[in-house]
């Protein structure tokens, strides 16, 4: 196991809600400071500890897939760019829900529960009322707070926080934090679909071509990844690689060295679209180090694309806001679609942005190519010809072309139409794949 590695299992047996330093790594477990420093920062992307500006690094809770719209108290401090006034060793706990504070006390605390964080101004006794609930404190405004409340703080374990920022500020800031979130919990991973190396059949360096047909009449698969005594990754083999070869010859001499892989937080529509693009039917799937954490196969990924887009989204993106608004006008003779270039759609100058144009053509070339063809597609390129400014709220009318569609292809002349004018124009082509 490397040092990175040692440190890394070191912070994820503290316990949640201890404090980490790089100098206290470093003495610990006998590292450089730039050792411990590297892996406190990998740890922080892979969400066990979060660091706070004056206060330090904690160690938190890793946070679940369906626990994303839950926010730790120290990611609160982040977003609100928050200072700690008390209750520091509650940093790590997860709030169900913020209550904000712009009642009377009693009105105000039939709101207020344990597991809440109550938003509000310099009330003190407010902020008291909210502890002994069990609630912890987010005072707006850049007020402070008595001693006494810091020191009940304290006691529960409950943060206290202060920002400069009014009430309705922190709001928005806190729900935009929740929302982007969604968003991301929407997004499937790698690690969401791996096969672990458990349950992998794999080869190791050791082996001869022969051990390759063993695994083939007990697997009836054809392709292993190949790991050394460390069960790092050195190379993939294929029934091609081993076709007319003796069995006792090694295997790394026939065996595809530096073979492409993915990463455990590699996005699936990443790894489809490089497996599509090299022709791969299975990725290895390994660590910063190399070392081999499981596969994936092509039918996993395309299972798992599939169900992506059956799925009701929680967090729009862009690209929800543009493919909602599509509106199909076809007939038989010309595919043409409507939309609203809408507030979100466009740019400071108040035109639709360049990046919306490149949505509407990806979108409109897709559903038309889909026609003659089910199954998915990845995108190739898109060239832009022109574009003229449409304003906002303008009716824009996308006019798409199938030029050439074959069997593994497809090349789509894209034209877009406002008040019967072009105002823009642009060619797809794309690479279909079978479901």
């Amino acid at each position: 196991m490397t040092k990175h590695e040692q440190i890394l299992q070191h912070i994820r047996s503290l316990e949640v809600g201890s404090k980490i330093s790089v100098r206290q790594i470093a003495k610990a477990l006998n590292v450089s400071e730039g050792t411990a420093y590297r892996a406190i920062k990998d740890a922080e992307n892979q969400g066990h500890v979060s660091t706070i500006e004056r206060v330090g690094t904690i160690r938190i809770e890793k946070k679940q897939k369906d626990n994303f719209e839950r926010l730790t108290y120290a990611e609160v401090i982040n977003i609100v760019d928050g200072q700690v006034l008390g209750g520091r060793d509650g940093l790590y706990k997860t709030l169900n829900k913020f209550v904000i504070g712009a009642m009377k006390a009693e009105a105000m605390m039939r709101y207020v529960e344990a597991g809440n964080l109550l938003i509000v101004g310099n009330r003190e006794q407010v902020h008291k009322l909210a502890l002994e609930e069990g609630s912890a404190v987010l005072i707006t405004g850049g007020f402070d707070t008595s001693d006494e409340v810091r020191q009940l703080a304290d006691e529960l374990q409950l943060p206290i926080i202060s920002t400069s920022y009014d009430t309705f500020t922190v709001a928005t800031m806190i729900n935009r934090a929740i929302y982007d979130q969604l968003i991301k919990k929407e997004i499937i991973l790698v690690e969401d679909i791996l096969i672990p190396i458990e349950q992998t059949d794999f080869m190791t360096t050791s082996h001869t071509v022969e051990k390759w047909h063993e695994l083939n009449n007990r697997t009836g698969h054809s392709r292993y990844p190949i790991i050394d005594d460390e069960n790092k990754l050195q190379g993939m083999v294929t029934a091609k690689d081993v076709m007319g070869v003796g069995p006792f010859i090694e295997i790394e001499k026939v065996m595809t060295k530096h073979p492409i892989s993915v990463n455990a937080q590699t996005s699936v529509a990443s790894a489809a679209h490089m497996m599509v693009w090299e022709g791969i039917e299975m990725l290895p799937v390994v660590n910063h180090n190399k070392r081999l954490l499981g596969i994936i196969s092509r039918q996993d990924v395309l299972k798992a694309l599939q169900m992506i887009q059956r799925q009701p989204h929680v967090g729009e993106t862009i690209e929800d806001l543009v493919t909602r608004h599509f509106e199909d006008l076809s007939t038989s003779q010309e595919h043409r679609f409507r939309l609203d270039v809408t507030p979100q759609m466009t740019n400071h100058l108040g035109t639709i942005s360049y990046g919306v144009i490149t949505t509407i053509v990806t979108e409109a070339g897709s559903r038309v190519l889909r026609k003659y063809k089910k199954g998915d597609l990845v995108v190739e390129n898109i060239t832009l010809f022109f574009i003229k400014p449409v304003q906002i709220d303008s009716q824009i009318d996308v006019c798409p072309k199938v030029m050439e569609v074959g069997r593994k292809f497809g090349k789509v002349d894209v034209e877009l139409y406002h008040d019967s004018q072009i105002v823009g124009k642009a060619m797809l082509m794309a690479q279909l794949i079978d479901r």
